[in-house]
């Protein structure tokens, strides 16, 4: 591709995602899914004008590696121990009730693979704790006890949602579900988000100590990107997504995060640790709206034999994993209201199902049909929750006990 051509094409990437974005914010509905549609728009599906090349890709792997780098940083894992088990009873409900349901309807109804069938489960699992957020902060309930409780679960889900992403990553690499390839890669997942925060956050130290020293502008997040792509590769080094490495070095440095042997080095470096965050945000924002781009570039709608299979599929996978993740919510001790709230909050999917279901189509798991079904099925699940939770609150919001 010339220089001029991948020029123009990514003006025209950032330009759509900005105002699609932009209009869908307006319209109250998560901006992802405008910056999706902005690939549709531009992509085989419809104008054509831009086309997938090696480019691309790679700018949208950064943003999607940096993308899982900001969920980890505003991971907060001292929500998820305030409100213990309540929290904890919820993710496991959460993401083992979609993965499960998923598989099974995949595997006995519609007759996919194991490993398909593991992958449609695994894109079904995710919460966005983003649009739940919005969500809760619009109707002013961001503080409640219930949201407390989504918050802290949704950090759990995002762990456990990672991981299951590195494992299914292996069996797209080996052809297979392979439990020996499956537990070595468990092993080097763990070894490496118990050792790489330790690792990070030491770093993390130096750096702001330099930075504090340093007569040049821009130190923080020039240190920070490159720690975060040193983590990438390492990552992929053993055996894992690439993304992964994002997500530990965020984890590391977000602002609950403690070393083990010494608690009172996070707490001496907070102020730093904000800077981080201020200082990658609009490297942050520049890079994953290509991501989410080329998720809508990748989808050719002309491709897809739409028929009755097609639509069965979708609306069954719609009704799945709106039901489902209100299994964990459902079996929490408190009043109907009180669950049907919590319920509802860990519907949204958005970025990590889109994750799941781009990382399927990427390494040849998915057919163009069932990515244009997962990509519908999250599409719904991002779009309607936030209109279910209004509805909700507005009629039951009263009855939920604090």
């Amino acid at each position: 591709m010339e220089a001029s051509s991948f020029f123009l094409s990514l003006v025209l990437i950032l330009l759509s995602a900005r105002v699609l974005g932009e209009l869908a914010a307006w319209l109250n509905i998560p901006p992802v899914m405008g910056e999706m549609l902005a690939g549709i728009i531009l992509g085989p599906s419809l104008l054509g004008w831009v086309t997938l090349n090696e480019l691309i890709h790679t700018l949208a792997e950064i943003g999607l590696i940096l993308l899982l780098f900001e969920v980890g940083l505003d991971t907060d894992l001292s929500r998820m121990l305030n409100t213990g088990r309540k929290s904890l009873v919820v993710a496991i409900g959460g993401f083992l009730a979609p993965f499960i349901t998923g598989f099974l309807l995949s595997h006995y109804v519609f007759d996919f693979s194991i490993l398909v069938s593991m992958f449609i489960g695994g894109a079904l699992t995710a919460t966005s704790i983003g649009v739940t957020v919005r969500v809760l902060r619009d109707l002013k309930r961001h503080q409640s006890r219930e949201a407390q409780v989504v918050l802290g679960a949704a950090v759990l889900d995002d762990i456990l949602g990672v991981i299951l992403l590195a494992l299914l990553y292996e069996f797209s690499l080996s052809g297979g579900v392979s439990f020996t390839n499956a537990s070595k890669v468990f092993i080097f997942i763990m070894i490496f988000m118990l050792l790489s925060p330790v690792a990070a956050k030491l770093m993390a130290v130096t750096i702001g100590r330099f930075d504090k020293k340093s007569k040049i502008d821009g130190l923080i997040p020039t240190t920070i990107v490159t720690l975060v792509l040193f983590f990438a590769w390492l990552a992929h080094m053993v055996g894992a997504p690439a993304l992964l490495g994002g997500f530990a070095a965020g984890l590391a440095l977000s602002r609950s995060f403690f070393l083990p042997f010494g608690a009172s080095l996070m707490q001496s470096d907070a102020v730093f640790v904000k800077r981080i965050g201020v200082s990658m945000k609009p490297i942050i924002q520049l890079f994953t709206p290509i991501f989410f781009v080329t998720v809508g570039l990748s989808l050719n709608l002309h491709e897809v034999q739409w028929s009755w299979h097609v639509l069965l599929m979708s609306i069954s996978y719609i009704l799945l994993a709106l039901v489902s993740k209100l299994a964990g919510a459902f079996i929490i001790r408190e009043n109907i209201h009180f669950r049907w709230a919590v319920g509802l909050a860990m519907i949204p999917r958005a970025e990590v199902g889109l994750i799941f279901a781009e990382l399927g189509r990427m390494s040849g798991v998915f057919s163009d049909d069932l990515y244009a079904v997962l990509i519908i099925t999250i599409a719904a699940t991002t779009v309607l929750p936030p209109f279910m939770m209004k509805w909700f609150y507005h009629h039951y919001g009263s009855r939920i006990v604090d």
